[in-house]
């Protein structure tokens, strides 16, 4: 098989048997016949292993889960419809109505409006920290009832990376699981687990997908994290589930626990499921990740140097250079690469920006990232829309910042857009 994540890549998930397809099949079913009522029970007493409708699990799905699991080095995994379900999958699933979760202020938009707005109405509260916070800032921010701390590796659109060391030692000090989303690295360059990350989730959506044509999350157990150790904090793992058949999650399914939790409760209720041939396709371009990745970086690695060097920029982000301040972090846990992504500033104001962008011809305007095609958003204005000014500044997004996605055209041509349009507004 090979033990480099890239060979996974491409060899992970799925073994086939002689004469069997070399690729993996789309099962795009809903539901799946058996002979026995008695096995169909079983099944759905969690006691028996299989498949009886695709709102739970589908076997498309678990082959490319499983190539994931192998890509972090997890013990098990589970996709998702979207990487925001996959966020909310991962807290919800430890959290009840009560309880209380510690997160980096510096995270996507979108993920901090889910947490902070409607987890919120949930019952569920969050003290958001400062991922430059001193470890004494970052254990004032926990209370009794904390059950989990969230960050992403490399924060969404502001580009700090977290700093794996600190925020796990905080947490495993309290008795909880770091959360990190590992989004922008991907597997190929950053592997959480090996720093005391406890679950990693994803918006395959980005890197893993590559192509802005599936929509897609997953989320994956390291496995280490002992709940039975933790059991009070943690009842819904711990205490027998009325809901099936008084099942105790992590004494049943030990390592497995957390992700069969999350499908036979979650993903039931939820039905936050990715369509078979969505996984499939993903699954496809999942193949092509470590040479993707490699061109990513190394387009970012270009066109920041072209901006720092130019005076029109007011600043640049890219943990890839080495003037960054997060690089030294960067060269401690992802010392094979970052990602393609860069944030800069344009000077001048909202129409500035808003100018600068409409002159761009080959890097399109979407509210995307993480693709081959080179892409670009004005976040406070965007995807970051709903945060006050000062969330802004906490979360790392000023009103000046603009965030580029390098894409895998030849570099030249990506500098050549952005001189030009740079050159309209501002002259040369």
């Amino acid at each position: 098989m090979g033990e480099h994540v890239d060979t996974i890549c491409v060899q992970g998930g799925y073994q086939p048997g002689n004469g069997e397809s070399r690729t993996p099949p789309i099962i795009q079913a809903t539901t799946f016949k058996y002979t026995s009522s008695e096995q169909m029970s079983r099944l759905f007493d969690l006691s028996e292993t299989g498949y009886f409708y695709t709102r739970l699990q589908n076997p498309t799905n678990d082959t490319v889960a499983a190539k994931i699991c192998e890509m972090e080095g997890g013990v098990a995994a589970m996709l998702t419809s979207s990487g925001q379900a996959a966020n909310f999958f991962a807290l919800f699933n430890i959290c009840n109505e009560g309880d209380h979760i510690v997160a980096s202020s510096a995270i996507y938009g979108g993920t901090f409006n889910l947490i902070n707005v409607t987890m919120r109405k949930m019952g569920i509260t969050c003290t958001f920290v400062n991922p430059d916070c001193s470890p004494e800032e970052l254990e004032a921010a926990f209370q009794p009832n904390t059950k989990a701390v969230f960050g992403e590796s490399i924060s969404n659109p502001a580009l700090i990376v977290l700093d794996f060391d600190k925020f796990a030692k905080a947490a495993h000090s309290h008795g909880v699981p770091l959360i990190v989303d590992n989004t922008f690295p991907t597997p190929i360059n950053c592997r959480p687990f090996e720093y005391g990350v406890d679950i990693v989730t994803h918006a395959t959506t980005k890197y893993m997908d590559g192509h802005g044509s599936c929509v897609g999350g997953a989320i994956v157990d390291s496995g280490n994290f002992d709940w039975l150790a933790h059991s009070a904090k943690f009842p819904g793992l711990c205490t027998p589930d009325d809901s099936y058949h008084g099942v105790v999650y992590a004494k049943d399914f030990g390592k497995a626990a957390f992700i069969t939790k999350a499908t036979a409760q979650l993903m039931r209720d939820f039905g936050s499921t990715p369509a078979p041939i969505n996984s499939w396709i993903m699954g496809m371009h999942l193949e092509s990740l470590g040479v993707r990745m490699e061109r990513h970086c190394a387009n970012a690695r270009a066109v920041a140097q072209f901006l720092e060097d130019d005076p029109r920029i007011s600043w640049v982000s890219c943990p890839e250079l080495p003037t960054d301040r997060y690089h030294a972090l960067a060269e401690k846990y992802m010392p094979n690469g970052t990602c393609g992504v860069i944030s800069f500033g344009v000077p001048g104001g909202r129409e500035k920006v808003s100018a600068f962008l409409d002159h761009l011809k080959m890097i399109s305007i979407a509210t995307h990232v993480a693709d081959a095609r080179s892409c670009t958003l004005y976040p406070a204005g965007t995807t970051h829309r709903q945060l006050t000014e000062e969330q802004l500044e906490e979360a790392g997004v000023g009103v000046d910042l603009v965030r580029l996605s390098c894409g895998i055209e030849n570099p030249d041509d990506i500098i050549a857009d952005l001189r030009q349009a740079l050159d309209a507004v501002f002259g040369e």
